[in-house]
């Protein structure tokens, strides 16, 4: 048990399934109190949170999609009417909305990769960090990509590049959060087994991606819940602030 988690309100953005679904779960047996985002997948969202509460969790599901602000602010009130404070900001809701080479995309999917994958960061952080207590034990926690350093590839460029602008931000607002005592920090996923490979990627490059993972095999979602934990934990990583977390099985080792 990770003690100064215990009671913390940890909002996490695209929790109804894959990481967002592991981490919540993860801060929730950790004794945290864990708002479930979800936008399209209600079912799963409530399967997080009815699995939360028959372990003795507390939690609550709010929908919205998090490209829309009014969405964001609704999100950010719900929190607040139930529980009263926010104490972790998980920003977990992305995607890559099909792999499209460039040079045969058009602006409207442009348009709705940054609008996910960057602005709905911006958004989230910016709702949310003013209403954040400032004692020290708030933190905000992004997710990036191992695809924001090596660029994607296979129709993922814009997506890498979209992750990379969630790395720099976190850089940039870690900074500017240092009065407010927010650490701000983010975790880069390498090949996980989520529904966004399903969706994205077949089996042939899959195989392909997991032959060049030192460890031999891809990840899963709960291999990601402890860098999550360790950057959200004062008694941990107070110290941590405005960095990057890969965990991809030693894939990428800057």
């Amino acid at each position: 048990m990770i003690s100064d988690l215990k009671g913390k309100v940890v909002l996490v953005t695209g929790a109804s399934t894959g990481i967002g679904a592991a981490v919540a779960k993860g801060f929730a047996r950790h004794g945290a109190k864990v708002v479930v985002h979800y936008n399209a997948s209600r079912d799963a969202a409530m399967a997080v949170l009815d699995e939360i509460k028959r372990e003795g969790g507390d939690g609550l599901a709010v929908p919205g999609d998090v490209t829309k602000q009014e969405d964001v602010k609704a999100l950010a009130a719900r929190t607040m009417a139930h529980f009263g404070r926010i104490d972790v900001l998980i920003n977990n809701a992305g995607g890559m909305l099909g792999r499209v080479v460039t040079t045969e995309m058009d602006d409207e999917h442009y348009d709705k990769v940054m609008r996910l994958n960057c602005w709905s960061v911006f958004s989230m952080t910016r709702e949310v960090a003013p209403l954040m207590p400032s004692d020290g034990g708030s933190s905000i926690i992004n997710v990036t990509s191992i695809a924001a350093r090596n660029g994607g590839g296979g129709g993922a460029i814009l997506y890498g590049a979209s992750k990379g602008f969630v790395s720099a931000f976190t850089k940039g607002m870690a900074r500017e959060l240092v009065p407010s005592r927010i650490r701000v920090n983010a975790v880069a996923p390498g090949v996980i087994d989520t529904p966004f490979h399903e969706r994205y990627s077949n089996a042939e490059q899959i195989e392909a991606m997991r032959r060049t993972v030192p460890m031999g095999r891809v990840g899963t979602s709960d291999d990601c819940v402890g860098a999550f934990l360790f950057l959200a934990s004062g008694e941990l990583s107070g110290y941590v602030t405005g960095q990057v977390l890969e965990v991809n099985g030693g894939q990428l080792m800057p």
